[in-house]
């Protein structure tokens, strides 16, 4: 038995010793059954020091999360099509202390931000963010080390980054195309990431058929691209070291719209960079295979447990081409995160099953929405607006 293989059993091993028999340990809040949009995100959007949430046109205010306040002119979706929005991002875009939100919205659409009015009542001024905003996985964290976040993404036929102008916030947002022009940089490309892959310092890019390596001068474009076959159609690309061993890993979905879900340790000799890959969830599974679950679109990285390392929250995106689309699209719309466990140089990835009536859209977000030091979840999706807060004890 090789040592992929071998991973692999003793994941499945740990699954059905431990997953199978542990309880929940998160609370389930519908917040509403409406389908607003697949997106999801936290901010404090009324400044009063606690976290508020946001999905579609519509801000919950925390920590009781009942009060609705519209953002911007909306409807309720039908589930069997799509929304508006694909994604949504909170920040401060124009440093006047309040937290913004930007939409992703139908892909290859105009992004808008829109501007937080301070506490007063009435829709949020709108303004353009950038044309042609593609990519269903799109990112939004801190790539060039500038302190703010920048939104990942591709348009006009390349990838690259985009923010706002600090000194003209309200202007559209200045791209920093990373990649060569190429026609698979289309509006529905799936999968992108970050992360520090070669441990420069430096935050690269990855896309499902390898990674950008950040140079010294991030406007020295394009980036080096090294070409590995991570994905056909990967979703959100996670970048951690997954077993401990100094090196970065990716976690990918291996196609977002059928099965597949991976994990790749990378592997560096002489100075150079591979990875070997660990099926966490076979593209093929057999009829009795556990968790069986397809449409992994969208994954975040957290820190679940508290046991200090970080672990991956993911689920079925519901519908994701309707009742009768991709494969087993009536299947149940489970939540999940997979614990990281390392022993003996080795790791395995365990399912545990949060909630089986939610699933993901194409973005979520988690984070401390109560206070009490513990890891909560926020999706936003065909099904509605929903929170789930961990009521675990943390080690």
């Amino acid at each position: 038995m090789n040592r992929l293989t071998k991973t692999f059993f003793v994941s499945l091993m740990l699954f059905a010793g431990l997953a199978l028999t542990a309880e929940p340990k998160f609370k389930k809040i519908v917040i509403s059954d409406k389908f607003h949009g697949e997106g999801a995100a936290i901010g404090d959007f009324n400044n009063d020091g606690k976290p508020d949430i946001v999905s579609g046109h519509y801000w919950y205010e925390g920590p009781e999360f009942k009060t609705a306040r519209q953002i911007f002119e909306g409807k309720d979706f039908d589930p069997k099509g799509y929304s508006g929005c694909f994604g949504i991002f909170a920040d401060d875009f124009n440093g006047d202390g309040w937290t913004d939100i930007l939409v992703c919205p139908h892909p290859g659409s105009t992004g808008f931000w829109y501007e937080n009015p301070k506490g007063k009542d009435g829709l949020w001024v709108k303004h353009h963010a950038t044309p042609e905003l593609g990519n269903e996985s799109p990112a939004f964290t801190d790539i060039l080390g500038l302190k703010r976040p920048q939104l990942l993404y591709n348009r006009n036929k390349q990838l690259g980054l985009a923010m706002p102008n600090p000194e003209k916030p309200n202007e559209p947002w200045d791209f920093l195309p990373v990649s060569t022009e190429d026609k698979k940089w289309h509006k529905y490309t799936h999968g992108t990431g970050c992360g520090d892959i070669n441990g420069d310092g430096r935050i690269d890019i990855l896309e499902s058929g390898g990674w950008y390596e950040q140079p010294q001068d991030p406007k020295q474009t394009p980036w080096t691209f090294h070409p590995f076959p991570f994905a056909s159609d990967a979703a959100h690309m996670l970048v951690y070291d997954v077993d401990g061993d100094g090196l970065n890993d990716v976690v990918t979905a291996v196609h977002c719209h059928l099965y597949g879900f991976a994990w790749y340790r990378q592997i560096k000799s002489d100075g150079k960079i591979s990875f070997e890959k660990t099926e966490l969830i076979p593209s093929k599974p057999a009829d009795d295979f556990v968790p069986k679950v397809s449409q992994l679109h969208a994954l975040v990285k957290a820190d679940v447990n508290g046991d200090g390392i970080p672990d991956v929250i993911t689920g079925k995106r519901f519908w994701a081409h309707g009742p009768n689309g991709d494969v087993a699209p009536n299947d149940p719309a489970l939540l999940m995160w997979w614990e990281t466990k390392r022993e003996k140089g080795q790791a395995v990835l365990v399912p545990h099953v949060i909630d089986d009536n939610s699933g993901v859209g194409t973005q979520f977000a988690a984070g401390d929405l109560n206070g009490d030091g513990k890891t909560d979840i926020v999706i936003g999706n065909k099904k509605g607006t929903f929170i789930f807060l961990s009521t675990g004890e943390n080690p």
